[in-house]
């Protein structure tokens, strides 16, 4: 049964998208380094085999950078919005709508701001559903990057976890285990908060959109 890669993204609007960025560099330069996260991500998503892409988006994208890019790469997916007011709500239901839209499949979530995954890394975080309920994958500021499901109804044990916070991590795995799930736990990266988050990715990814956006911000 084909697996599910579902991405939780934001459209990099100037002013809403990064904001931990603007004091250090401006509004315009922070969605951009948004944008570029997002469309590398994509990239990596569509180029994994055998799997099914979801987007579940928030906010109006004609007014994002780098609009008609991202608007062709989402035509290849299949684009859910996201609904519910907290963050917590907001993943439980896409994983809710996950369920709905491919019953039984397994799901591997992930956000925007791990512009250094790569086909392999999705690929083996999925195969470790053969073995465990869940998977997560820790943020090195104790969030979580990615949430993998053998049964996307049990994002539902999302809702009422504190996202965004030093001990994410520990709550979202505290909520996997009291629901009877068996969590496994897949590599730790670094999410791209900071600019000197930022610049430290983009070391690993030249080239790359992320890595060119980063620059502009360094200098």
């Amino acid at each position: 049964m084909t697996p599910v890669v579902l991405v939780v993204a934001k459209a990099p609007i100037a002013g809403l998208a990064k904001t931990r960025l603007i004091p250090d560099s401006s509004a315009p330069a922070a969605a951009r380094i948004a944008a570029a996260a997002l469309l590398d991500t994509l990239d990596v998503v569509l180029a994994t085999p055998d799997v099914t892409p979801v987007v579940a988006l928030t906010g109006n994208l004609a007014e994002a950078e780098s609009a008609g890019e991202l608007a062709r790469l989402l035509d290849r997916c299949t684009v859910i919005d996201q609904r519910g007011h907290g963050l917590d709500e907001r993943l439980a239901a896409a994983h809710e709508d996950v369920a709905e839209l491919f019953p039984g499949r397994p799901v591997l979530q992930i956000g925007m701001d791990t512009p250094q995954v790569r086909p392999e890394l999705l690929t083996g975080s999925l195969a470790r559903l053969d073995d465990h309920d869940a998977v997560l994958g820790p943020a090195a500021d104790g969030g979580w990057w990615a949430l993998g499901l053998r049964d996307a109804r049990d994002g539902a044990a999302l809702r009422g976890v504190s996202m965004s916070q030093a001990d994410t991590a520990f709550l979202t795995r505290t909520a996997l285990s009291a629901r009877g799930l068996a969590v496994g736990t897949l590599p730790t990266l670094s999410d791209v908060d900071t600019v000197a988050d930022v610049l430290r990715v983009a070391g690993r990814l030249p080239g790359s959109r992320f890595a060119l956006a980063a620059a502009a911000v360094a200098r």
